[in-house]
């Protein structure tokens, strides 16, 4: 049985930097040339509710620069050509991202993400954020967009010691989101928030125990409260629909047969005949005994292969499996470990969207931490290919539908609600579409989905770059003229750039 594998080389790409030396200027002029007006909107005090959008996140981590970016942000630096107040930031401390406690980084909060022309991926900063996990922010701040924030944590009083990145600029322990924003009287705000509650169970590979979907009226009773509260007292605001997450880049990296030949070799030598030998064949034989045998099939020797992967919504053949296995001359013990690791498993078809998160994790020893398995076998020992992948790492067909209908039904309440509270909204699902298909042009740019070089994310594939930012940024003006009767032109995409420098001191 194999024993070790080089780490997939799953990323791997040509790069042209697509940056600006020049700053991002505001334009004073307005879409038709004439004096730019607020029209009926008034941006004296402008505050922004949301998730990691609102916050400026990119690159997997939140830091200094991309926070200059957030489309809130950018929005301000238009208002105020209009009246537009001061607008606050919770700025983190550095561009390394994240947190850091007692001098180490924590793992699961960063660092950000660049890419690494020598090794043509996706890499890891080097360094620890300044920003401590511990510390916290005084003062008032304008920009209330929360990484990791759902629908319903906008109204939950103890968020601050669940979320740090609430925590470290919260009024109080108990302070709520909305709250900390009624606080400043604002005049106009943003509310683009429910992008979570379907987002971290798609990238969870539809998993529930990991990361569930909201319920809808869940969804319906928190985002009525929170459009009730802002627009109190006939405040004017812009609200955004949601994209089905399931079309963004962090789908679409990986490929169901990511297993290329390079990647099933072990000092010099291609193992696919001894994976075939020791384990495709003794699994395939006896599945189709079973009237199974297109769950797996033999590598070919050519080729890219697929990986395996555990499909809960397939039959458990564990015991059958094992009496099969056994009777073919494994012992009792093997046979049975054997029939419990592949007795809901098969390869992976087009119709499987890989996560990105099993990027680092693919080839890899199962992990209990990392990947919610383990191995007892020393033989079964690399993710996708001798062990399958777990039900975290891949979204099925049926989890994808059921991620859409999610959508649809959230979709269906911020829009009654921007006609009930009579707000600006923003077709957020309809430009993801576009992205996706025909794409964007704004200017001289073009912008789609495509990793990386669509201009429009950054390198976790959730997230938009700079450019994708500023994109955002100007569909949020564009309802908001229509909407108000204001005609402010936005920005110039050409003064974002897409990917940030490798060096956090070079920005």
């Amino acid at each position: 049985m194999i024993k070790n594998f080089k780490w997939l080389a799953l990323v791997s790409l040509t790069f042209v930097a697509c940056t600006s030396s020049d700053d991002a200027v505001s334009d004073p002029n307005s879409t038709d040339g004439t004096p730019v007006t607020a029209g009926t909107a008034d941006f004296s005090k402008y505050v922004a509710l949301g998730d990691s959008f609102a916050a400026g996140f990119s690159d997997g981590a939140l830091f200094a620069e991309a926070q200059k970016t957030a489309y809130p942000n950018i929005l301000a630096t238009q208002f105020a050509l209009v009246g537009g107040g001061e607008f606050t930031t919770p700025w983190m401390s550095d561009n390394i991202g994240g947190f850091s406690s007692g001098g180490y980084q924590i793992p699961q909060f960063g660092p950000r993400l660049y890419f690494d022309n020598s090794t043509k991926k996706p890499a890891p900063v080097s360094g620890i954020s300044g920003t401590d996990i511990s510390a916290h922010l005084t003062g008032q701040f304008s920009n209330l967009g929360v990484p990791g924030a759902k629908s319903y944590h906008l109204l939950f009083d103890g968020y601050a010691a669940a979320n740090p990145y609430f925590g470290r600029f919260a009024s109080g322990p108990s302070a709520t989101v909305l709250g900390d924003a009624l606080a400043q009287s604002p005049t106009f705000f943003s509310l683009w928030i429910g992008g979570n509650d379907e987002l971290g169970y798609a990238t969870a590979g539809g998993d529930a125990s990991v990361n569930p979907l909201t319920p809808t009226n869940i969804f319906d009773q928190s985002y009525n409260l929170l459009m009730s509260q802002l627009t109190a007292g006939g405040r004017k605001g812009v609200i955004a629909n949601l994209p089905y997450v399931t079309t963004l880049p962090y789908f679409y990296v990986i490929k169901y047969d990511q297993l290329a030949q390079s990647d099933l070799v072990l000092d010099g030598v291609s193992q696919v005949g001894a994976l075939n030998a020791q384990l495709y064949g003794p699994l395939h034989n006896a599945l189709a005994f079973l009237g199974q045998g297109d769950r797996i099939n033999l590598l070919s020797t050519t080729g890219n292969n697929p990986m395996i992967m555990v499909d809960e919504t397939l039959p458990n053949l564990s015991t059958s499996l094992a009496a099969v296995l056994q009777a073919g001359g494994l012992s009792a013990q093997t046979a049975g470990y054997l029939g419990q690791v592949f007795g809901q498993a098969r390869q992976t078809k087009p119709s499987d969207l890989i996560c990105l998160g099993a990027a680092t994790r693919i080839g890899q020893q199962p992990n209990a931490d990392l990947d919610g398995v383990t191995s007892l076998s020393p033989l079964l020992t690399k993710l996708g290919v001798t062990f399958p992948l777990p039900d975290r790492y891949v979204l099925l067909p049926t989890e994808v539908d059921e991620i859409k209908a999610a959508t649809d039904s959230y979709n269906a309440i911020i829009e009654a609600a921007a006609t009930t509270y009579d707000v600006a909204i923003v077709n957020a699902k309809d430009i993801m579409t576009q992205l996706t298909t025909t794409g964007i042009v704004d200017g001289s740019y073009t912008m789609t989905a495509t990793y990386i070089f669509g201009n429009a994310f950054s390198l976790d594939g959730i997230h938009p770059s700079p450019k994708g930012y500023a994109l955002i940024a100007n569909k949020f003006l564009q309802a908001i003229n229509a909407k108000y009767g204001s005609n402010l032109k936005g920005v110039n995409l050409g003064d974002y750039r897409v990917l940030f420098p490798q060096d956090p001191a070079s920005f």
